[in-house]
C-alpha cells in the first residue's frame, strides 16, 4: 500500500493511495479463512468447504469488503502516523473507475487538517465581574410583582360588565348537533376572560356580560382538536352568568408569603433577596463570558478551515432566516446565501469553538454523568407531565446528548480559564448590570438558539377547552 501526498498548502491536504491486487488478494484469502468454519455448503460438512471453491462463490463480494477496509485502514493509519485531524469528514473518490479484478485500487482523498491552537497566557487576560447586591427597592419591586402574580378577584359593583382581565362565574352547557357532550357541561365555572383556556371565540362572546345574564355562546371546535369526535364541529353553549369578578393583587403580607411558601413575610423577602442575587450573579457571569471571549478572539490568532466557516456562515444564515419566518417550519423555502456579517460572526465562532476544544482536551475537562442528569432533568422540567418521555427521549438521542453536552463543556472550559485569568470585583449598580446584558442581547453574537424539532407533544387540553 502507497500513500503519497499530492496537495500542501495551508491547511488544504491531497493524497494518493494506492492498494495493490496483490494486497488485494491476500485481504480476500484472509477473509475467507476467516469465515470458512462457519461455511455449510451442499456436498461437504460445515467447515470444510474447500477454500477455491468458497473464492469462486464469495470472492466477488469480499473482494469489495476488503478494498473498503484496505482504504479505511490506510486513512486511518495515515492520520494516526501524521497526528493530523481533518476538519471534516475526508473527500474519498476511486479514480480508476473502470477497475476489474486483478487491477491495483487508485484512490484520491483530500480534506482541511484541523490548525494547530497556540498556547495562550490566559494569566495576562484582566477582566471586571460586575457585583451587584440586592437593595430595598428591588426586593420591594420583586414582592410587588408577586402579590401581583398572586392576585385575587373582588365581587365588582352590582351591574357591572366583564371586562378582559376579569373573572367570571359560570354554569355551562355544550352542545354538538344538538346533543350534550362529554367535558362540555360545568357548573360555578371561574374563568379569567383573556385568558384563551377555551377554545377561540368562546371568552370573546362573554365579555360585557352581567350577573345572571344568560347567554348563548356559538364556536367552532378547531380542525386539529384532540377529540376526533369534537374536531372541526360547530358547538353551541349555553351560559349562565353567576358572578363578575375584577382582578386585585394580594397585599404584601404573611399570606402572600404562605402562598409562595415562606413562614411569613420576612421568610419571604429572605428568599425575594437570595433569588434576585443568584439572578444578579447569573447575569454578571453572562457578561465575564462576554468578554472573556471577546479576549480571546483577540488574542488566538490561526488558521481556520475554510470549510468549517463556510458551513458555519450558511447555519447562522439559515438559523436566522427561520426566526423570522417562524411560520415556515421546514426546509421549502428559497436559498439562503450568507452576508459578510454571517461569515464574521462564523469566523469568531469557529476559531472560539477550536480553541475551547483545545483548551479543554488539554485540561482534561469532562462532563460527569451526574451533570449530564442535572441538565436533562431542568429542561424536562419544561414538559410538565411529560418528563419521563423527554428524559427517555435524551437518552436514546445521541444528537440531543450531545447538543446538551456542548453548553456544559463550553461553561467549564470558560470557568477553568476564568480561574487563571485576572479578575477584579466590580460593585455596580442593579441599572448597570441591565445595560450590560441588553448590550449582549443586541449584539449579533447572541444568536437565538437552533429549535429542536424533535420535542414530546403536549397534552391534549380537556375538551371544552381549547
Amino acid at each position: 500500500m502507497q500513500v503519497t501526498e499530492t496537495l500542501n498548502e495551508g491547511l488544504k491536504r491531497g493524497y494518493n493511495i494506492v492498494v495493490t491486487a496483490a494486497e488485494l488478494s491476500a485481504k480476500v484469502d484472509e477473509k475467507l479463512t476467516e469465515s470458512q468454519p462457519t461455511i455449510e455448503m451442499k456436498g461437504f460438512r460445515k467447515g470444510k468447504v474447500p477454500l477455491a471453491l468458497l473464492k469462486k462463490q464469495y470472492g466477488q463480494r469480499m473482494m469489495g469488503e476488503a478494498m473498503q477496509e484496505s482504504i479505511d485502514g490506510a486513512m486511518s493509519k495515515h492520520l494516526e502516523d501524521s497526528g493530523e485531524r481533518p476538519a471534516m469528514e475526508p473527500a474519498v473518490k476511486m479514480t480508476n473507475e473502470d477497475w476489474k479484478e486483478g487491477d491495483d485500487v487508485n484512490v484520491e482523498m483530500s480534506y482541511e487538517a484541523l490548525p494547530t491552537i497556540p498556547e495562550l497566557d490566559f494569566k495576562s487576560i484582566k477582566l471586571n465581574k460586575m457585583t451587584v447586591k440586592a437593595d430595598k427597592k428591588s426586593v420591594d419591586e420583586a414582592l410587588s410583582n408577586l402579590a401581583e402574580t398572586a392576585q385575587d378577584f373582588e365581587d365588582r359593583k352590582k351591574g357591572s360588565k366583564a371586562k378582559d382581565g376579569d373573572q367570571i362565574t359560570i354554569d355551562f352547557l355544550g352542545k354538538v348537533d344538538g346533543e350534550a357532550f362529554e367535558g362540555g357541561t360545568a357548573e360555578d365555572y371561574p374563568l379569567v376572560l383573556g385568558s384563551n383556556s377555551f377554545i377561540p371565540g368562546f371568552e370573546k362572546q362573554l365579555l360585557d356580560s352581567k350577573v345572571d345574564q344568560e347567554i348563548v355562546v356559538n364556536v367552532k371546535f378547531p380542525n386539529d382538536y384532540g377529540s376526533e369526535n369534537l374536531a372541526g364541529k360547530d358547538a353551541v353553549f349555553e351560559c349562565k352568568i353567576k358572578a363578575v369578578k375584577s382582578p386585585k393583587a394580594m397585599a404584601i403580607s404573611d399570606d402572600l408569603a404562605k402562598k409562595f411558601g415562606a413562614e411569613d413575610l420576612k421568610g419571604l423577602r429572605t428568599q425575594v433577596t437570595e433569588r434576585l442575587e443568584t439572578e444578579y450573579t447569573g447575569a454578571s457571569r453572562a457578561v465575564i463570558k462576554r468578554d472573556l471571549l471577546d479576549s480571546l478572539d483577540k488574542l488566538a490568532k490561526f488558521e481556520l478551515p475554510p470549510s468549517l466557516v463556510e458551513a458555519e456562515a450558511g447555519q447562522i444564515a439559515h438559523q436566522l432566516w427561520h426566526d423570522e419566518n417562524p411560520e415556515v417550519e421546514g426546509h421549502d423555502h428559497p436559498d439562503i446565501n450568507p452576508t459578510e456579517e454571517h461569515n464574521n460572526l462564523a469566523v469568531r465562532r469557529v476559531r472560539l469553538g477550536l480553541l475551547l476544544a483545545e483548551v479543554g482536551q488539554k485540561a482534561e475537562i469532562q462532563i460527569t454523568d451526574s451533570e449530564m442528569t442535572q441538565a436533562i432533568m431542568n429542561q424536562a422540567r419544561q414538559y410538565p407531565g411529560k418528563e419521563r418521555e423527554f428524559f427517555e427521549f435524551v437518552q436514546q438521542n445521541q444528537q440531543m446528548q450531545q447538543q446538551m453536552r456542548a453548553p456544559l463543556f463550553e461553561d467549564k472550559v470558560v470557568d477553568y480559564i476564568l480561574e487563571l485569568a485576572v479578575v477584579t470585583e466590580k460593585p455596580t449598580s442593579k441599572q448597570d448590570l441591565e445595560k450590560s446584558v441588553e448590550a449582549l442581547d443586541e449584539e449579533v453574537v447572541q444568536l437565538p438558539k437552533s429549535k429542536s424539532k424533535a420535542k414530546p407533544k403536549p397534552k391534549t387540553k380537556p375538551k371544552a377547552k381549547s
